[in-house]
């Protein structure tokens, strides 16, 4: 059967750098949910024991987005991804602080990696809105 010429363009296609960037982003949420969030005397406490769980969640969205095609999408899933990642490791941190201050307890690596991971989503979102606007024809 032979492919149109639509269809042997879109098959070439390569995906614009705000898809990668938005599957680095999700993969870095992703281990972070995994990894330990806080480290006290006591252990250390996952990211899926608590609102890890979201941010892992929000990384399967943002997996999703990176393989779609159409960028507007791709960049709402990036900016969701984002605003979950950044949001929920910040409110972890200044809840700990209230309930026992900033001693006894240091931040793990899945804290830093989901915290990198948004602000990297964050920058995916931006660059496919972009991408977005590029696309559309002019008049």
């Amino acid at each position: 059967m032979a492919m149109s010429a639509q269809e042997s363009g879109r098959r070439g296609r390569r995906r614009s750098p705000g898809s990668r960037r938005l599957l680095g982003a999700a993969l870095l949420v992703l281990l972070g949910a995994f990894l330990p969030w806080v480290a006290t005397a006591a252990g250390n406490v996952a990211g899926v024991q608590g609102a890890g769980l979201w941010t892992m969640y929000a990384a399967l969205l943002g997996i999703a987005g990176a393989i779609i095609r159409s960028h507007t999408l791709a960049a709402v899933h990036a900016a969701v991804l984002a605003v979950v990642a950044i949001a929920l490791p910040l409110w972890q941190v200044l809840h700990l602080a209230d309930l026992v201050g900033f001693t006894g307890w240091a931040p793990g690596p899945g804290l830093v990696l989901t915290i990198g991971g948004g602000v990297l989503a964050g920058s995916a979102a931006v660059s496919l809105l972009r991408a977005a606007r590029a696309a559309l024809p002019t008049n």
